[in-house]
């Protein structure tokens, strides 16, 4: 009964306000972001924007976590923002959204601290595959066409010198990335959600 009033609050009113609102703050947290120049190449920056969807979906469910997700990036992608022509938004979208729907959904199956913590952990690992995966066939490509795909290898491969094709720049710098990112959200939520989703639940 408490799964299913968490999965169908998101065709509420109020809850479809919430979402707005913490779509809105993922859309504003997406200009804050921090390079880690000796870790990573400087176009790929951290950024918590998917914390709004993570904290969304853990109090109104994984519903709600994927909408949020999508709509901070469509946000991003109308008001001209995008330097990736969408291409950005998307991989970001679908990395992101794979990483709060998982945790969202384990934590309405077990809705406690050790769901959380499986939930968070299994969202890790989705997020660093579907990372690695989502760049090698589609952000790669894409930054091939504006700068030569042999530079962005280079990028990689000064920083690590296992690098040397596409392959190994996905296995030696994507999948570091989004397991960093995703870690940091992670620790992020743990002090955050039980207050966010007394707050959320609150407000009628």
């Amino acid at each position: 009964m408490q799964e299913t009033m968490k999965t169908n609050r998101v065709f509420n009113t109020s809850t479809l306000v919430k979402v707005g609102i913490l779509s809105a703050i993922g859309y504003i947290l997406m200009f804050i972001s921090v390079p880690i120049p000796m870790l990573f190449p400087e176009f790929l920056k951290i950024d918590i924007s998917d914390l709004t969807s993570l904290l969304g979906g853990i109090a109104l469910g994984p519903a709600a976590a994927v909408a949020i997700a999508f709509l901070k990036n469509l946000l991003q992608f109308i008001t001209g923002m995008s330097t990736t022509g969408g291409v950005g938004e998307l991989a970001n979208f679908v990395i992101g959204g794979s990483f709060v729907w998982i945790v969202s959904y384990v934590y309405t199956k077990k809705n406690e601290m050790s769901g959380l913590v499986i939930g968070l952990v299994s969202g890790i690992i989705v997020m660093t595959i579907v990372g690695c995966l989502s760049n090698y066939f589609i952000m790669l490509p894409f930054y091939s066409t504006i700068m030569p795909i042999e530079a962005v290898i280079e990028m990689g491969a000064a920083i690590n010198p296992y690098i040397h094709d596409k392959l190994t720049f996905v296995i030696w710098i994507i999948a570091p990335f989004n397991l960093l990112k995703a870690t940091i959200m992670s620790l992020l939520t743990l002090p955050l959600y039980k207050r966010t989703e007394k707050i959320l639940n609150k407000v009628k």
